[in-house]
């Protein structure tokens, strides 16, 4: 069963995924800091670059089916135009400032 968005209990994850969805590059960049990393399978990757292939210019698309880590850390399916669905964990370190810093993803 998926988990609607705006039930999800961290309000920087909730917004990450909201803009995600939306296919909202700028609310999407405003969420996080300026210096964020990310890693998808183990692997740091460029932000800017992973972000524009993996969900901007492919239409990526997230359905949340459970979170745990008091919404930090998400088990959803994804989906986007160059790989079709896959199921994947999810998990974000958010700062004081409600800001993102680091997102790692990859096949759960």
């Amino acid at each position: 069963m998926t988990i609607q968005t705006a039930r999800l209990s961290d309000p920087a994850v909730r917004a990450f995924v909201t803009a995600v969805n939306a296919h909202d590059r700028e609310a999407f960049m405003a969420l996080l800091t300026p210096d964020a990393t990310m890693a998808d399978d183990g692997a740091d990757h460029d932000l800017a670059d992973w972000i524009d292939q993996e969900i901007f210019t492919s239409h990526g698309h997230l359905e949340v089916d459970r979170e745990s880590a008091g919404g930090r850390a998400l088990v959803a399916h994804y989906s986007n135009d160059t790989w079709g669905e896959m199921r994947t964990r999810w998990s974000f370190t958010v700062e004081d400032d409600g800001r993102i810093s680091r997102f790692e993803t990859g096949q759960a």
